[in-house]
C-alpha cells in the first residue's frame, strides 16, 4: 500500500491506519493477534491504540459514568489494547516492521506527559512511539507546558513525532503558534472524527492541514458502524457492538439527521449495487487533506471493505452527491432524547429481552 509522510517528520503512514481500540474490548486476544498478522501481511502497519483503550478502561467508564455494573467486555484488563500490541510484536519479532501511534490523556504537564509516556512504553515493549498524541485537550494546562513535556520526548529519541487529536481547529493554530514561538516540537498529525455522520473538519480543519503539511489521521470513517445502518430508532442496541460496549457514542451520533442521512446512503448504495459501508469510506478517502483513514476491525472482513473502499473511485458526481447531504439534511433537528434518556431507554430494553 502506498505512504503518505507524516507531516514534516520522517515517518510514513499507509493509506489505512488499523485501529486498535477493540483489542481484549471487543474482540480477545488470539483474534487480535490474527488480525494484527493479516493487517502486517496487507501493508497496514499503522496501529493506532490510547492509554485509556480497554477492556477494563471500559468497563470502569461505564460503571463510573453510568452507573451500569456489568460484564460486556471479552476481557477486564487495563490498557488491554497496548498490552495486547506489545505482546503481539514481542511474538512477531515484529517491531521495526511497525507504526505505533499512541495517545495519552491522563493529563497535559511536562511530569504527567513523561509518566503516561513511560506506560505506554512498557505495555508496548518498545523503547519508542512513532506517533506520540494528546488524546484530548487539556484546558487547564497551557499548551506551552505540554509541548515541552513532548519535546523533551522527541529529543530524548522516545517519540518520532508528535500530534494531537479531538482538536479543533483554533486550538490547533495556538499549539503551531506556540511551539513556533519558543522552538518547541510541532504537531506533525491530528486526528479528528470525519464521517457522513460527523463532518465537521471538512470545511476548515482538513484545509488548514493540507495547506500547513499536517497529516490527518480521521477516525470513525463509519460512524462507529451508525452509518452501516445496523441501527434503528427507538430498537435495542444489538449486543456486543461498538454502541453497546461504549454508549456514549449512542449521543453522538443517534440524531434524526443522521438516520436521514442513513437512508439517502441506503438508496445510493442500492442503485450502485455496492455495500454501504464501503460506499461511506470511500468518500472519506476522496477528500483532500485526508492522509490515513483510521479502520476499527473485529474481523478479516472489516479490513478487506476499507481496502476494497480505497480503491474505489467514486464519479465527482457522487461524491458532490453525498456532500449535499451534509446541507440538505437539517442541522438544527434537535437529537431524538438526551444522553441519559437514550441510555436508560436502551438499558431497560436490553433488560427485557
Amino acid at each position: 500500500m502506498n505512504t503518505v509522510p507524516v507531516g514534516r517528520s520522517s515517518v510514513r503512514i499507509p493509506r489505512i491506519a488499523f485501529g486498535g481500540g477493540c483489542f481484549g474490548r471487543e474482540i480477545d486476544e488470539p483474534e487480535s493477534f490474527a488480525l494484527l498478522d493479516y493487517a502486517l501481511s496487507r501493508g497496514l502497519n499503522l496501529v493506532d491504540t490510547a492509554e485509556s483503550y480497554g477492556g477494563g478502561n471500559s468497563r470502569e467508564y461505564r460503571r463510573r459514568v453510568y452507573q451500569i455494573d456489568d460484564i460486556r467486555e471479552v476481557s477486564g484488563e487495563m490498557s488491554s489494547s497496548e498490552k495486547i500490541i506489545g505482546r503481539w510484536m514481542k511474538a512477531r519479532n515484529c517491531r521495526d516492521k511497525m507504526v505505533i501511534l499512541t495517545k495519552f490523556n491522563t493529563g497535559g504537564t511536562a511530569e504527567q506527559v513523561k509518566r503516561s509516556l513511560e506506560g505506554s512504553l512498557e505495555r508496548l515493549q518498545t523503547d519508542y512511539i512513532d506517533i506520540y498524541m494528546l488524546h484530548t485537550p487539556f484546558s487547564g494546562v497551557p499548551i506551552r507546558e505540554t509541548l515541552e513535556g513532548l519535546t523533551a520526548a522527541v529529543k530524548a529519541g522516545k517519540v518520532r513525532a508528535i500530534g494531537c487529536s479531538n482538536f479543533s481547529l483554533k486550538l490547533l493554530r495556538e499549539a503551531h503558534g506556540v511551539a513556533a514561538e519558543l522552538g518547541l516540537a510541532r504537531m506533525e498529525a491530528t486526528e479528528p472524527p470525519f464521517s457522513l455522520a460527523d463532518a465537521a473538519a471538512r470545511d476548515e480543519l482538513l484545509p488548514y492541514c493540507l495547506r500547513e503539511n499536517v497529516s490527518t489521521i480521521t477516525y470513525s470513517p463509519l460512524a462507529a458502524g451508525f452509518i452501516t445502518g445496523k441501527y434503528a430508532k427507538d430498537q435495542p442496541i444489538p449486543k456486543g457492538t461498538r454502541f453497546d460496549i461504549v454508549p456514549g457514542h449512542i449521543d453522538v451520533y443517534f440524531s434524526d439527521r443522521n438516520f436521514w442521512v442513513v437512508e439517502q446512503l441506503r438508496k445510493l448504495s442500492a442503485e450502485m449495487g455496492l455495500p454501504m459501508a464501503k460506499v461511506a469510506m470511500a468518500w472519506v478517502f476522496q477528500h483532500p487533506g485526508v492522509s490515513s483513514v483510521l479502520v476499527g476491525a473485529r474481523h478479516q472482513g472489516h479490513l478487506d471493505s476499507a481496502i476494497e473502499a480505497h480503491a474505489l473511485a467514486l464519479d465527482p458526481a457522487i461524491v458532490a452527491r453525498m456532500t449535499e447531504w451534509l446541507y440538505e439534511a437539517h442541522d438544527d433537528v434537535p437529537r431524538l432524547t438526551s444522553l441519559e434518556g437514550n441510555i436508560l431507554k436502551f438499558e431497560r430494553k436490553v433488560a427485557a429481552s
